[in-house]
């Protein structure tokens, strides 16, 4: 996307706004979360690692949760553990241990790693001796390919040069730094005092470690923004100069997160502020030189990500868009998810429960959903939309034959009014394409393929996070 094609009429955007200003799943999965079961537990879970229909050849992708942090940032909604007691990281090292041995010994056709993540939480909340120790604890069942990507989320805050001495060591190479905002008041309001005087001294570090890829996190839509104080924050970004950027519209959750509460008696932004401080960033990113990935993600032109896009390998998971198309993917702690050839299936989130379960079973396996045929078939049509902007009539007709215009008829009626407001257009034999403007509302398109979702709005319960 260049910085001509995304030259967005803003009026005709904030005109449309209300119109898709509306609860919308991230389709990190399809189906989602909330459609999973009870109904499959640790027996199933177990039976799936066994399966044999699998190619030695593929690789696997690890995810490891750590939900640790030292205090609360309001903006947040993961699930994470506010502590400073050090006895219960250890122990949860210990837990982890033993969740890993049980899913090696299930798995039946063994593979090598080809990509390794720590999110949480906060993973720098263990000790640099404790990283090295889960790490080896990880690697040594599950060994990682030379060229693996293993990357790490981390807090500034708590991130010390031993820390990153000590993930060098063990092998990680790509580093993401949470950033939000760098404007004073708004880090006041989100309880999170980070000044860049923090961040660009650990990003400096981590290149000269020998860390080859840097991604910073921002949030708009955050208390006290300004398209002014906005732009601020994104000349100290580029003066850092990341590889990677995300850039995240806050999710107000505040059936989930209820410390967010507090931001309704302060000065959130409106929609219409909210969209240009997001319109404002993208155009500032392409001026840079960044490619938009999709969705929230942005890369330099080199970046693994913008060839994986260039190359139509573009996938998108529990972790974000990625490079790992076609891998299972093992999720290790609390609330961690593992995507599997067959079924989705995630662990409990409470830390007790969880040691409760590992200690009972060995795996901690709270819900999950085996994939009907139509499930992959429309978990195929989701990612193609969101990870390549475009579904190609020829290219379903190749996966699972038959005409793409006729099996989505109604789907593809049901795009009207978004070809009419400029987000999508669609071709004769059903192949379809969202624009410029359409990329940016993309879940909304997405909605229109999702066979559960009608269901889940009937029953008035809150969900999901607003799109815009």
């Amino acid at each position: 996307m260049s910085r001509e094609v995304f030259a967005l009429d803003l009026e005709h955007a904030e005109a449309i706004l209300p119109r898709y200003d509306r609860p919308a799943p991230r389709y990190t999965s399809y189906p989602t979360a909330p459609v999973w079961s009870e109904d499959y537990g640790p027996a199933q879970f177990i039976d799936e690692l066994g399966r044999t229909d699998v190619d030695p050849e593929d690789g696997l992708s690890i995810y490891v949760h750590v939900p640790f942090c030292s205090s609360l940032c309001h903006f947040c909604a993961c699930n994470r553990f506010i502590t400073k007691d050090p006895a219960l990281p250890e122990r949860y090292v210990e837990g982890i241990a033993r969740e890993v041995e049980t899913v090696r010994r299930a798995i039946r056709v063994p593979r090598t790693a080809t990509q390794q993540h720590w999110g949480g939480g906060t993973p720098t909340h263990l000790t640099p001796a404790q990283v090295k120790r889960l790490y080896g604890i990880v690697t040594d069942a599950f060994p990682m390919r030379p060229d693996a990507e293993v990357s790490i989320e981390v807090d500034p805050r708590v991130t010390t040069d031993e820390h990153l001495a000590a993930l060098r060591e063990c092998g990680f190479n790509r580093i993401s730094m949470g950033v939000q905002d760098f404007d004073p008041r708004v880090q006041e309001a989100v309880h999170r005092i980070q000044p860049v005087e923090m961040t660009a001294p650990l990003v400096e570090n981590a290149r000269r470690v020998g860390f080859k890829s840097v991604n910073l996190d921002l949030i708009y839509g955050l208390p006290y923004q300004r398209e002014e104080t906005f732009n601020s924050t994104l000349d100290e970004i580029f003066a850092i100069g990341p590889d990677r950027i995300a850039l995240y519209s806050y999710a107000h959750v505040t059936w989930v997160a209820k410390q967010q509460r507090g931001f309704e008696r302060k000065d959130l932004p409106d929609p219409a502020t909210k969209l240009r401080i997001m319109l404002l960033a993208i155009r500032r990113f392409l001026e840079e030189g960044y490619l938009f990935i999709g969705l929230d993600h942005f890369a330099r032109p080199d970046d693994e990500l913008s060839v994986a896009l260039r190359e139509r390998t573009l996938r998108r998971n529990f972790m974000g868009h990625t490079t790992q198309a076609g891998v299972d993917l093992l999720g290790f702690g609390a609330s961690s998810i593992s995507e599997l050839r067959g079924s989705y299936a995630q662990s409990h989130r409470e830390l007790e429960t969880w040691h409760q379960a590992l200690r009972e079973r060995g795996v901690a396996t709270m819900r999950g959903h085996f994939l009907s045929e139509e499930d992959i078939e429309r978990r195929w049509l989701i990612q193609r939309l969101i990870c390549l902007s475009e579904v190609r009539a020829c290219d379903y007709r190749e996966a699972f034959g038959g005409e793409l215009s006729e099996r989505y008829r109604e789907e593809l009626e049901q795009l009207e009014p978004a070809i009419a407001d400029g987000l999508v257009v669609v071709e004769g034999d059903g192949s379809f394409a969202v624009t410029p403007l359409g990329r940016l509302l993309v879940r909304n398109v997405a909605m229109v393929f999702d066979a559960y979702l009608p269901e889940q709005e009937r029953s008035g319960k809150r969900i999901f996070s607003k799109a815009v």
